[in-house]
């Protein structure tokens, strides 16, 4: 066996600013959440709406994950904007409606974790925040397959051109087929905070029913 290292990490990082006691924690995780990810936004954390998020297609349960930018929380859960008809995470989710958002904001050493079941917004939703968009991001997201194999850069600008002509005379471009939000209802939201020899402070929210009641345990790191 070839035991060859092509790449060596460096020593372990000590995770030392902060704790995290079950008597901070809040009742509900989004509040949680909200609170956490508000302090991310002010601590300077570069993108702190970039999560990487997980989906599995079935029945090969082969696992694929991307990152993505979070940008709406709402009473039932995280909500993401991208292509629902060409992508991999679309086929993903068509053949198995679980998926898992992991947020990390390194200025802060702390980390999220959300698993739960998907659904989609209404097209009134997904266009209100289409509106929100670039007026080319709102032609990007006409012309790319995403996913999609194409031959060449110059194909993929081929496609952004002919959108631009397309929609030239037209002011409020439409909502694309198959594009919109989609929604991660979570059953489980873990909160990690760093502490240093890696004896982490790490707490889950359980969902026990649908009025919004959950159990909160500490877990070991």
């Amino acid at each position: 066996m070839n035991k060859e290292r092509f790449i060596f990490a460096p020593a372990t990082k000590q995770y030392t600013k902060y704790s995290l006691s079950r008597s901070s924690l809040q009742s509900n995780p989004l509040t949680q959440f909200n609170t956490w990810y508000s302090q991310a936004l002010e601590s300077g954390e570069p993108l702190a709406e970039s999560c990487t998020l997980s989906t599995a297609s079935l029945p090969s349960g082969r696992v694929s994950a991307r990152v993505v930018l979070f940008k709406e929380l709402d009473r039932r859960g995280f909500i993401v904007y991208s292509n629902w008809q060409t992508s991999k995470k679309a086929f993903d989710v068509k053949s198995n409606p679980r998926a898992a958002i992991t947020f990390f904001w390194k200025v802060l050493e702390r980390q999220v974790r959300v698993e739960g079941s998907t659904e989609f917004v209404t097209p009134e939703e997904s266009l209100a925040y289409f509106r929100t968009r670039p007026r080319e991001s709102q032609i990007g997201a006409h012309a790319s397959p995403q996913s999609q194999v194409v031959k060449s850069r110059e194909e993929l600008e081929q496609y952004v051109q002919e959108a631009r002509e397309k929609f030239k005379d037209v002011e409020d471009i439409p909502l694309p087929e198959g594009w919109g939000g989609m929604r991660i209802v979570p059953d489980e939201i873990e909160f990690w905070q760093g502490r240093d020899n890696r004896v982490h402070d790490r707490f889950s929210y359980t969902r026990e029913n649908e009025e919004n009641q959950w159990k909160i345990e500490r877990l070991a790191p």
